[in-house]
C-alpha cells in the first residue's frame, strides 16, 4: 500500500507544472558567474558536455536535498531556478559557450546563513556527483579550484 502511495505521489509531482519563482530585477551578466571561463573546450568535453553537466547538477541538487547536514538550506528554495542557473554557471565556466543569467554569488546567497561546514558538505556532494558522472579527478580539481574563491561571497559566518 505504501509503495502505491509513493508511486502516486511521484506521478502527481511529475505531472505538476514547475516554473521558476519570480526574483527581484537584477542585471544579468556573465560576470555574475563568480569565475572566468576556462580557455578552449577540453574541460567541457571532460564533463561530457551539456548532458554530463545536467546529470551532475541534478545529482548534486538531489544529494544536497537528502544530506542532513545541509538539507535545511535547500528547503523552500526555488530548485527549478537553482538547477537552471547551476547548469548555466558550470557551462559558462567549463567553456561550453553558455551565458550565465543568474544573480551574483553574494546576492544569490544573501541571508541564507551559510557556514564553512555547509560549503564543505556541498563540495563533498559535488565531488560525488562528478565521480558518478565519470569526470577525471584532474578535471574535477580544476573546476573546484575555479569555484573555491566564491566561498568569500557565499559563506556568511
Amino acid at each position: 500500500m505504501l509503495v502505491i502511495a509513493v508511486l502516486l505521489a511521484q506521478t502527481a509531482a511529475a505531472a505538476a507544472p514547475v516554473a521558476e519563482e519570480p526574483v527581484a530585477p537584477y542585471a544579468a551578466s556573465n560576470a555574475n558567474a563568480g569565475a572566468t571561463p576556462f580557455a578552449g573546450d577540453a574541460l567541457w568535453r571532460a564533463f561530457h558536455g551539456s548532458d554530463g553537466v545536467a546529470r551532475i547538477v541534478d545529482d548534486l541538487v538531489a544529494r544536497n536535498q537528502a544530506d542532513p547536514r545541509i538539507s535545511d538550506i535547500f528547503r523552500n528554495q526555488d530548485l527549478v531556478r537553482l538547477r537552471r542557473t547551476l547548469k548555466e554557471q558550470f557551462c559558462y565556466i567549463l567553456g561550453g559557450g553558455c551565458d550565465y543569467t543568474g544573480r551574483d554569488m553574494r546576492s544569490a546567497h544573501k541571508d541564507m546563513g551559510i557556514q564553512r561546514a555547509d560549503m564543505a558538505a556541498l563540495v563533498e556532494n559535488l565531488q560525488a556527483a562528478m565521480r558518478r558522472e565519470g569526470v577525471a579527478f584532474a578535471a574535477q580539481n580544476r573546476l573546484l579550484a575555479k569555484l573555491a574563491p566564491m566561498h568569500r561571497d557565499v559563506v556568511q559566518r
